[in-house]
C-alpha cells in the first residue's frame, strides 16, 4: 500500500470504530501463532487491547512484541502489523473512555479476579498489509 503505514483508508477507519472483534496473533517462545479473538479500540494509528497479564497473549507480548491484527471479514480484509507493549497501570483515560462508549459501559482497567492483574496492549500500526481489498 502506498499510503502512510499508519492511516488507513476512511472506510477501514469506520470499520475499527464499530467492529467489535479484531484477531491478534502473538508469537509464542517456539516460534509458533497464538491467535485469538479480542474486543479493541483504534485510536491515533493504535490499536489498544485489554487482558489478563497472565494470559499466553500477554505473556507472548513481553517476550516477542511482534503482533498482527486482522479484522474478522474476510471478503474485505484489513490486517495490520505491529509491535506491543504491556501497560501494567496508568491506563490512558481517552482509551479507557473509548472501551466503554464501544462496549455499552465496559471497564477495561476492571481487575477480573483477586489474583488477576488487567494489563493494557498498546500496538502502534507499522504497517497495513490488507486494507479492505483483496490482493
Amino acid at each position: 500500500m502506498s499510503r502512510t503505514p499508519s492511516i488507513p483508508p476512511a472506510d477501514v477507519q469506520e470499520r475499527l470504530s464499530r467492529e467489535l472483534n479484531v484477531w491478534l496473533c502473538t508469537v509464542r517462545r517456539d516460534g509458533s501463532p497464538h491467535l485469538t479473538p479480542v474486543w479493541f479500540v483504534h485510536l491515533s494509528a493504535t490499536f489498544w487491547v485489554g487482558c489478563e497479564s497472565r494470559s499466553v497473549k500477554a505473556r507472548n507480548v513481553v517476550a516477542d512484541p511482534r503482533v498482527s491484527l486482522a479484522l474478522e471479514n474476510g471478503n474485505a480484509p484489513v490486517v495490520a502489523e505491529g509491535a506491543a507493549h504491556v501497560h501494567r497501570s496508568g491506563f490512558p483515560s481517552p482509551v479507557v473512555e473509548a472501551f466503554a462508549r464501544k462496549y455499552d459501559g465496559w471497564d477495561v482497567g476492571r481487575q477480573v479476579g483477586p489474583d488477576g492483574e488487567r494489563v493494557l496492549l498498546e500496538i502502534p500500526v507499522r504497517r497495513w498489509l490488507l486494507a479492505g481489498t483483496a490482493q
